[in-house]
């Protein structure tokens, strides 16, 4: 559905913000600079994780927020909470020489604490709101794909890069997020692909769909994973590309959810108040 947009997928140095107002929900799309070393040290400190992409933009953020405050957005730090750092989830020959490629000299000596360091995430983002959230529940409602292949006017478009890992030149591992907003609708899709050179190829797809005066988003989580020798009848040109291999991907699992909105309380009259 995003594969006519042009690709924007820039390594967002620029800084830049941006806002579009949908009826009650205001869109942001933020990027800037890639963390510093410090922060990228202390976050992963406090994930517990031995090491974190190369390319970590902390502060980018694409949020959908309603005036009354709830909403939801999409973060590399809430990202990288969904990332197992318990195990090493992918074997290849390279993985321990590239592990200690990246282990700080002082540290060498310690024991090397298995991690997945292909930094697979199955995070589908994060709800926001003080006072008021969205409730998830479990639906068999459906995305309405073919609705969203009618030509309708983009009002709104961007594309925020969260992480990028080049994994020491044996694969990629990566994630974004681009939205686009139509008069009627606006939709999301947030993509981790994963790509470990001669082993596998991963994307794990959140797909966000909201319709005008409708009171709750859909929500479409999926996961498509082959190992490399299984994709001995595609071009090895398609391995690199994520809108053109993942239909040639195994569907693995697909988890469908209704995002609904909070009912607002009623409003106390103010000569009740006074009585």
């Amino acid at each position: 559905v995003f594969a006519s947009l042009p690709t924007m997928m820039l390594h967002g140095f620029k800084s830049s913000k941006q806002d579009f107002t949908f009826g009650p929900w205001q869109v942001t799309a933020a990027k800037t600079h890639i963390m510093k070393s410090k922060d990228i040290e202390r976050l992963a400190e406090e994930l517990n994780m031995p090491s974190l992409p190369e390319m970590l933009f902390g502060d980018n953020v694409l949020r959908i927020k309603h005036t009354n405050g709830y909403g939801i957005e999409f973060n590399a730090t809430d990202a990288l909470k969904r990332v197992n750092n318990m195990e090493d989830a992918v074997k290849v020959a390279c993985a321990l020489e590239w592990q200690e490629s990246r282990v700080d000299s002082e540290h060498s000596k310690e024991v090397l604490k298995p991690y997945d360091w292909t930094y697979t995430t199955d995070y589908r983002g994060t709800l926001i709101g003080e006072d008021m959230q969205i409730n998830v529940t479990t639906t068999t409602e459906r995305i309405d794909m073919e609705k969203l292949k009618a030509r309708e006017q983009i009002m709104f478009f961007d594309e925020v890069l969260l992480f990028e890992d080049e994994l020491h030149d044996h694969g990629v591992s990566m994630i974004s997020v681009k939205i686009r907003v139509m008069p009627t609708s606006f939709f999301l899709l947030q993509r981790f692909f994963l790509r470990v050179d001669r082993v596998l190829i991963r994307i794990n797809d959140t797909r966000l769909y909201h319709e005008a005066g409708k009171n709750y988003m859909l929500r479409e989580f999926s996961t498509r994973e082959s190992k490399i020798a299984e994709l001995k009848s595609v071009p090895a040109a398609l391995y690199t590309d994520p809108n053109e291999i993942a239909q040639h991907l195994n569907l693995r699992l697909t988890e469908c959810e209704k995002l609904e909105f909070p009912v607002m309380p009623p409003q106390t009259p103010v000569k009740d108040v006074l009585q």
